[in-house]
């Protein structure tokens, strides 16, 4: 572990000062400069002049000047236009400043720069830059070009909390639900292979697919069903009716907008039953609202960790078993409900 140190040009006179006379005593001791300027996190340089100095005319001839450029100067951008910089990549996106990027990346900020001031600064400096202001590189979350921000916050602000009040007042259960798919030859992690050569994976037949409804509530509780064929209204229907023969609270069922969830058949079906459950549905083109989706990846990180399955019931035995331990987990399912997306349904 390296232990950073902090600027010595950022230090007080007193501390400076205090930092002269340890660098000294450490040369009386007879650490050489080099090693003294290693620990204090100084320039050796600096060390020796200080010590020539002293060892010549004693401690009143130590210089008290600072030396060396302030910190701050010499940078090719000013503090507004740092300032007014930052703001571009909190808020907008590149394309709306006219970057040709779908993320902020360095060459996207480095093309930011040269539109804004007309300076052209290598990309590895930008990195640095970015770094000092505390942006580090992430794999971006996906956003729907479609979704309506004021749909989703209406959503936030006033539809979703209505829900929950209701729920606590009618004693009912709020449950999130979603589908999702896995192949058998899907396998996201990475794999070490000799320098200039491909880590090699084997892979089975590409079309041996098997799907999951799934839900689960902010108190832990999981609720899923697999199938083969593409989700149907009719068997959308099997699915909530399995859910209700699981469950003796009222549930208020929160899931996306997908044909099947909005059939007549379903809304003819939920009408019938609505002592029971009550669906709701989520803003459009707003996935990362859900916190199921985020079950749904951890789902496919994990079920192939140990080897591809070679036929459709291999696949479908690692969901169930993924699953099955799921329901045992009721705190493991609660997180999924932590990341800032969804943390609007922890709990109110």
């Amino acid at each position: 572990m390296s232990i950073p140190l902090p600027d010595a040009r950022q230090l007080s006179d007193e501390v400076l000062q205090a930092l002269r006379l340890r660098a000294l005593r450490g040369c009386e001791l007879g650490y050489t400069e080099t090693e003294v300027a290693e620990l204090l996190g100084l320039s050796r340089e600096t060390v020796s002049r200080w010590w020539t100095a002293c060892a010549k005319d004693g401690l009143e001839a130590l210089p008290g000047e600072r030396t060396g450029r302030p910190v701050g100067s010499g940078r090719t951008l000013n503090d507004g236009q740092a300032a007014y910089l930052r703001t571009i990549l909190n808020e907008r996106t590149p394309q709306d400043v006219g970057i040709a990027s779908p993320v902020w990346t360095r060459r996207a900020v480095a093309d930011l720069i040269r539109k804004e001031y007309r300076i052209d600064m290598p990309v590895r400096t930008v990195g640095q830059y970015l770094r000092r202001r505390g942006y580090t590189p992430k794999v971006p979350g996906r956003h729907a070009q479609d979704q309506d921000p004021a749909e989703v916050r209406q959503w936030l602000e006033e539809t979703y909390p209505a829900i929950g009040w209701r729920a606590a007042r009618e004693g009912a259960e709020i449950d999130c639900g979603d589908e999702t798919g896995a192949a058998a030859d899907q396998q996201p992690r990475r794999g070490y292979a000799p320098e200039g050569q491909p880590a090699r994976i084997d892979v089975p037949d590409p079309h041996i697919r098997m799907n999951l409804i799934s839900t689960i509530s902010n108190e832990g509780s999981v609720h899923f069903m697999t199938y083969k064929p593409t989700m149907t209204a009719a068997l959308f229907i099997t699915f909530l009716e399995r859910l209700l023969s699981e469950t003796t609270r009222k549930i208020f069922l929160i899931v996306d907008r997908l044909k099947a969830h909005e059939a007549e058949k379903v809304e003819a079906w939920a009408a019938d039953h609505q002592e029971r459950i009550e669906i709701f549905f989520l803003p459009r083109y707003a996935p990362e609202r859900n916190p199921d989706e985020y079950l749904n990846n951890d789902m496919k990180g994990g079920i192939n960790a140990t080897g591809l399955p070679e036929h459709k019931e291999g696949l479908r035995s690692r969901m169930l078993g993924f699953m099955i331990k799921l329901v045992h987990l009721p705190q493991h399912v609660r997180n999924y409900f932590q990341n800032p997306c969804v943390q609007y349904a922890a709990g109110l």
